[in-house]
């Protein structure tokens, strides 16, 4: 079995990507290699964070390591939230308050169009490889429904009438950014690697 590390503290994050994982795979949170602290996101790019995060872990612990970082980035707002999605409304990061500020920031707007992106870099061996996943949808009046997590209850992914925090989990990851990024980085563990 392949142990990998996940390097999140967010509870939430690390719940979806275990669903999504095959059997092969053990997903190892970073309080199961006791490592408490946060890592400073300093990068100026969703990407770049995502890189960030899992070198740190690999040159600090050697272990194989993947990290994401995501970002909400709304048209009309020239992409913003974007790679300040976390802390829109602040460092104390709070859901309530970043979809509070977005949509005040969006009153008035009738362009609504808006993306979910996740990039996960993975470090395995020498090598460091990322996957990009993408969500199209807009962005609704009001927040509905209580499943999910962030931006989940204002953002209506392309093709449905309901948020993503109405969807079930499984409904979600089979559509959602962080689910197409995690697929493609499943397919490259089981696969890719071994092909070189």
């Amino acid at each position: 079995m392949l142990k990998i590390v996940f390097a999140t503290n967010n509870l939430n994050k690390l719940n979806e990507i275990q669903a999504l994982m095959p059997d092969s795979i053990q997903v190892l949170s970073l309080k199961d290699i006791n490592f408490d602290d946060d890592i400073e996101e300093t990068e100026s790019t969703i990407e770049g964070n995502a890189v960030l995060k899992a070198q740190y872990i690999k040159k600090h612990y050697g272990y194989d390591v993947f990290a994401d970082d995501s970002g909400l980035e709304v048209v009309t707002l020239d992409n913003q939230p974007g790679v300040f999605s976390a802390r829109y409304a602040g460092n104390h990061r709070s859901d309530t308050d970043n979809i509070a500020l977005l949509l005040k920031n969006m009153q008035g707007q009738t362009n609504r169009k808006a993306r979910f992106k996740t990039v996960i870099a993975l470090c395995i061996g020498t090598e460091v490889h990322t996957f990009i996943g993408i969500a199209e949808g807009e962005i609704t009046q009001i927040p509905k429904g209580t499943n999910g997590f962030g931006y989940d209850p204002i953002f209506k992914p392309e093709g449905y009438d309901q948020t993503f925090a109405e969807l079930s989990a499984s409904e979600k990851n089979g559509i959602s950014h962080r689910g197409k990024a995690v697929k493609q980085l499943v397919e490259f563990l089981s696969f890719g690697n071994k092909k070189s």
